[in-house]
């Protein structure tokens, strides 16, 4: 690969570890059993049958998770700690054996990537979780699905174009992410408001029941009468 493959398909295994980390190992894994691509020497590990059965089986268990509302915000804050960290080391396998200190600062730009791009689309599906019916879920889930395969094919066919789009994915993420926070503050003070209406049980005052106490009168109720004499 020339710089320019190198650089996109680093940013491009980063990015797309962050949107579906499952589905970018099965696709380069296919490309490589395929000849469709040579993946550098340290992503060869990606075509290994072993990997991409366990990518494939786990790209089964979040295409039904991501579809599903509730659960997919849930799938997607667990997978904070897969997303971030494999995007890093896949973006350092893609540039291959040219020095570690290349390597660290891809590590870097990938993880920042998949950060950015979880992000994105873990708080667009928690807004979109606001809505009751599932259609948006769906049609969501599928659209990141494409964007990935399609993300991965143009970084390793036309790498330009994928510079290009992965530009402007960055600008709209810039502008979308404060968006998102502030839509999910506002969600979250409506779910405290509503949780706050619920009434809670009162102590009733000995007062209010007509009296402290003890206090024959003040109760409503007739003091007990002493015993008559025999």
């Amino acid at each position: 690969m020339d710089a320019v493959h190198t650089i996109a398909l680093t940013m491009g295994v980063g990015w797309a570890s962050g949107i579906n980390l499952y589905a970018a190992i099965v696709m380069l894994g296919l490309m490589q059993h395929t000849g469709n691509v040579a993946l550098p020497p340290d992503l060869m590990v990606l075509a290994d049958p072993m990997v991409m059965a366990a990518a494939g089986l786990m790209y089964c268990v979040e295409f039904f998770a991501d579809k599903t509302p509730g659960l997919d915000s849930g799938w997607d804050a667990i997978h904070s700690f897969v997303r971030i960290p494999a995007g890093a080391m896949l973006a350092a396998g893609a540039v291959g054996d040219v020095g570690a200190a290349a390597q660290l600062s891809a590590g870097l730009v990938g993880g920042a990537l998949a950060t950015t791009s979880h992000l994105t689309k873990a708080g667009s599906r928690a807004l979109i979780n606001t809505s009751p019916e599932p259609f948006t879920n769906w049609a969501a889930s599928i659209a990141e699905d494409v964007a990935v395969v399609g993300g991965i094919w143009a970084a390793l066919y036309h790498p330009w174009v994928f510079l290009a789009l992965l530009v402007g994915f960055l600008a709209l993420a810039i502008w979308l992410l404060p968006r998102i926070w502030r839509g999910l503050k506002r969600v979250g003070a409506a779910l405290a408001r509503m949780l706050g209406r619920a009434p809670a049980p009162a102590a009733v005052h000995p007062a209010a029941a007509g009296g402290a106490p003890g206090v024959p009168g003040e109760t409503g109720e007739e003091p007990p009468r002493p015993p008559s004499p025999r």
